[in-house]
């Protein structure tokens, strides 16, 4: 299994390269997509009425990848499962569209005959990342009142496995 570089080599929102070449055939990503680690985007019972919301804002404009985003996912559902009896909604208000690449350099002995350096360096596709901006919504908990403050920890928790700083908001 390949390690997961740290965060902060894909962290700063640039303009995404999309590759333009003369010949059309050309012009699309190769490589394909990676698998997102993120199941669900929607969880708990959706269909019922809720007097509660409650969102986890974005404080910062970043990157944040699938894998933080299925952990965040994870988490806040357990326990809003337990706490609730699935009287609840869970929904993950971003999505992970923007592929991230990366250029291998071989190092080692016989390095120089397998590497090519930064000749044709567009990369092989490791992993997608979803675009936030700053005051973004990244989950959103539809929830009663009597279970607010579970719905406050579920968030709280959530925002732990973001890499970013969080902010928690209620509406009523």
């Amino acid at each position: 299994m390949a390690k997961v570089r740290k965060n902060c080599a894909y962290q700063k929102l640039e303009r995404p390269y999309t590759r333009i070449s003369k010949y059309t055939k050309k012009n699309f990503v190769r490589g394909g997509r990676p698998h997102m680690k993120v199941i669900k985007f929607d969880m708990g019972n959706a269909s019922k009425e809720y007097d509660t919301t409650i969102q986890l804002l974005s404080k910062r404009s970043m990157h944040i990848r699938h894998n933080s985003m299925e952990a965040a996912r994870q988490t806040s559902n357990r326990l809003l499962e337990k706490g609730t009896n699935k009287e609840y909604h869970l929904r993950i208000k971003i999505y992970p569209h923007h592929i991230l690449r990366e250029n291998p350099l071989a190092s080692g002995a016989g390095a120089d005959r397998m590497s090519t350096g930064m000749k044709k360096s567009y990369g092989k596709s490791i992993s997608c990342a979803a675009r936030v901006k700053e005051g973004q919504t990244l989950m959103e908990v539809r929830i009663n009142k009597e279970h607010l403050k579970l719905g406050k920890e579920a968030l709280a928790r959530a925002a732990k496995k973001f890499p970013c700083s969080c902010k928690i908001k209620v509406l009523e």
